[in-house]
């Protein structure tokens, strides 16, 4: 058995025996495949560590930078209090009418604005129309513009926000400096900045599972 064989096993035996079997989800996860929506969102399991954080967190509001189609979306969203709030940005407005669909079908959508265009855009919007800041903050949009996106987190943090980054390890290519792929040297570069900055302690684990060898990064603002 090869070693991606052996990650996506034990990815179904984790949620076979943790992760409640859940229609809802299993039914988004379909719809996203049907409307043809790339399939790169998180698994089940990282659904639950990040719905898990959000609990363990108390965090009463998020934002999501990177909706496609929801999915993970709906795992912060059921984490949050029922006056809980979560600003999802998304640039493709197809995959945010799927996502409008898919909060509506997990009947979270009284928790979740989906504000679509450039995030960056989006971003500066929400500065210049007095935007308070979020509890928890997920991060995972195109991977060239992560130094911008966690220089707009920390914009929008307090000390005590927790940031989460997904796919930062990018199958070890982070660790080749002369990598010319924008998505490892946006990564790279998201290094860099979390390693200069004095506002946040961060840390990042590697994963392996059903979505291949990657990894989550995780830190705390301070100030």
């Amino acid at each position: 058995m090869n070693q991606g064989t052996v990650w996506n096993e034990v990815d179904q035996y984790i949620a076979e025996r943790l992760i409640e079997q859940d229609a809802v989800l299993a039914k988004v996860l379909s719809t996203n495949q049907e409307a043809g929506l790339p399939a790169i969102d998180v698994s089940a399991a990282q659904g639950k560590f990040l719905n898990l954080l959000v609990q363990l967190h108390g965090s009463k509001r998020i934002l999501e930078i990177g909706t496609l189609g929801g999915y993970s979306t709906i795992w912060l969203a059921r984490a949050l209090p029922p006056y809980g709030k979560i600003v999802t940005l998304e640039l493709d407005p197809h995959h945010a009418q799927i996502a409008a669909a898919n909060l509506a079908h997990a009947q979270v959508q009284d928790k979740v604005e989906i504000r679509v265009g450039e995030a960056l855009e989006q971003l500066a919007l929400m500065r210049d129309e007095g935007v308070e800041a979020f509890d928890f903050i997920f991060i995972d949009a195109d991977k060239p513009n992560n130094p911008h996106y966690l220089k707009w987190a920390l914009h929008f943090s307090h000390p005590g926000t927790v940031i989460v980054g997904d796919n930062v390890v990018r199958g070890g290519e982070v660790l080749d400096e002369n990598n010319s792929d924008p998505r490892v040297i946006g990564v790279r570069q998201f290094y860099d900045l979390l390693a200069e900055e004095k506002r946040i302690t961060a840390t990042a684990i590697q994963t392996v599972g059903s979505k291949g060898y990657d990894g989550f990064m995780i830190g705390i603002v301070t100030n």
